[in-house]
């Protein structure tokens, strides 16, 4: 891969510490969530992953929009991502909640959905060790 551009993040004290981008735009405080025996006063990977792996897939999903000449700028996607315990360690789920602007076919829109799955960088790197559900609504 020839990289066109790199995030850099630091984490301290891992679920319980701070994140923080390399050019100071982001500074967390992370806390492991109260289902998992923390305190919830914080974020969590989890959380920065949906929100990562939502704006990503809504971006590739205009891309795909835009090739077809299908103006998908009011799309929206909400992403869940669950941990639990896989084997002898715990394991990431997801779904993205995809919402087409009324305009756009159920077929048409599916298809498109089905495009930016393909492209997005964020289902690449999953794909085969993630389970993705993707759910038009």
């Amino acid at each position: 891969m020839d990289a066109l551009y790199t995030a850099v993040a630091t984490a301290t004290h891992g679920r319980d510490g701070r994140a923080v981008l390399s050019d100071g735009s982001l500074d967390l405080q992370l806390a492991t969530p109260k289902e998992l025996g923390g305190s919830g006063k914080g974020n969590n990977p989890e959380q920065l992953f949906a929100a990562g792996y939502a704006a990503c897939f809504a971006s590739a999903l205009g891309v795909t929009g835009r090739q077809a000449g299908i103006d998908l700028s009011s799309a929206t996607v909400t992403g869940e991502v669950s941990i639990g315990k896989q084997g002898g360690g715990f394991g990431l789920a997801v779904v993205l909640r995809i919402a087409l602007p009324s305009s756009v076919d159920r077929g048409t829109g599916g298809d498109l959905v089905d495009q930016a799955h393909q492209v997005c960088p964020y289902s690449n790197a999953v794909r085969g060790n993630v389970p993705v559900q993707i759910v038009v609504e």
